[in-house]
């Protein structure tokens, strides 16, 4: 899908990539490059161009701190500034050795970057596909409400316009910016598209496929996927120990299932992300042994925080059958190397939506994307439109 605009761009497009955002922003300028070239309204001189992309460099001095400098005009463009917090890939020096850069070490790149457009660019947007202290977005005792002051600074003290993000912890968070645009894209057809082309056999129906998310807090994601599909939907109940926190938490006792039964059903567990990757797993080993089918594990986010260990026993195990995670946050080649992964490309979807912010157009199209789910589904003899 194409998109077809009716307007020009609001002005001269340019991406900026953070450090360790280069190669997603290589592929997202070659989707760019050739939809802008199929596009008539498209070709004016000042629209298309070799390429979009911004060069930019992130300079480090001996101590570890650093500096952006901005090697191209931006003066007039819509510049979309592509961050990677989670991109544990790539260090810097500091004092003869190599540090391994923390998602405050990229949220510092990112003001640097802000600070060095110094206010010439005609409009800022910010794609950060994982929001920077996302799962801090809420006050349970006396603690720092970290997301909400990010977006909070880079709004309205750098001049952000817009917050493009995917499958945000809790989308709430955008009350911190009534007034300035914020978007909380799902990958929802990417993953569909990733799981039929990876995955023979499937059947999509009540009595085939069920749909689970691993607690309550990811059921709006699951429950959507679920109604387009036309499958069940379970879900599993996590109980806390309430009078011990443990990094930063209550600890979880047991996983309770709700819902209908899974014996001999392949089931699909969704949720925003992976980061030690246990409860996941818990969750596998508890279908398989009330007798689910194939097991497949979705996230938008393989954080994979306590390496892969566990997921190759689990997987030698007989625990689950594949996992899928997109190439929005950092993929090590380790991950991508391992015979149960499966990585979903997200670079298109993420060329679709810059361009269409850069006409000024709706997003709505891309939002929502049942119509195209169906229709991939169509392709593979499945699905409403098969029929």
């Amino acid at each position: 899908m194409d998109p077809q605009f009716k307007t020009e761009p609001i002005g001269k497009l340019g991406i900026l990539p953070l450090t360790g955002c280069e190669e997603m922003a290589k592929r997202i300028d070659y989707y760019l490059l050739r939809s802008r070239l199929e596009r008539e309204n498209d070709h004016f001189d000042a629209y298309v161009r070799e390429s979009y992309i911004i060069n930019a460099e992130f300079v480090r001095f001996g101590s570890g701190e650093g500096k952006c400098v901005i090697n191209d005009s931006v003066r007039g463009y819509d510049i979309f500034v592509l961050c990677d917090p989670f991109n544990w890939g790539v260090t810097y020096p500091m004092y003869g050795k190599e540090q391994m850069m923390s998602p405050d070490d990229h949220y510092a790149n990112l003001k640097r970057a802000l600070s060095a457009i110094e206010g010439k660019a005609k409009r800022i947007s910010v794609l950060m596909p994982m929001l920077y202290e996302g799962r801090q977005h809420k006050r349970t005792r006396r603690e720092s409400l970290d997301c909400a002051e990010m977006l909070r600074e880079l709004c309205y003290q750098y001049d952000v316009e817009n917050i493009i993000t995917f499958d945000a912890h809790d989308p709430r968070v955008q009350n911190a910016i009534p007034n300035k645009g914020f978007e909380s894209v799902q990958p929802s057809y990417q993953f569909i598209k990733a799981l039929l082309k990876s995955v023979d056999g499937l059947i999509i129906d009540h009595d085939h496929l069920m749909i689970v998310s691993p607690d309550e807090g990811g059921m709006n994601r699951c429950i959507y996927l679920a109604n387009v599909l036309g499958v069940e939907l379970g879900a599993f109940y996590k109980r806390r120990d309430y009078s011990k926190v443990v990094n930063g938490s209550n600890p979880i006792v047991a996983h309770q299932f709700l819902g209908d039964s899974i014996g001999g059903k392949d089931c699909i567990i969704i949720d925003d992300m992976i980061s030690s990757g246990g409860s996941m797993i818990e969750v596998a080993e508890k279908l398989k042994a009330a007798g689910a089918g194939r097991i497949f594990m979705y996230s938008s986010f393989g954080l994979f925080c306590n390496g892969l260990d566990s997921f190759d026993k689990a997987y030698e195990a007989g625990a689950f059958d594949k996992v899928f995670t997109t190439n929005l946050v950092y993929n090590s080649p380790e991950l991508l190397a391992r015979p149960w992964y499966v990585n979903v490309d997200m670079s298109k979807y993420c060329a679709y939506i810059i361009d269409t912010v850069n006409h000024d157009e709706s997003l709505s199209s891309l939002l929502d994307p049942k119509d195209r789910i169906y229709t991939k589904l169509a392709e593979y003899g499945l699905g409403p439109l098969a029929k």
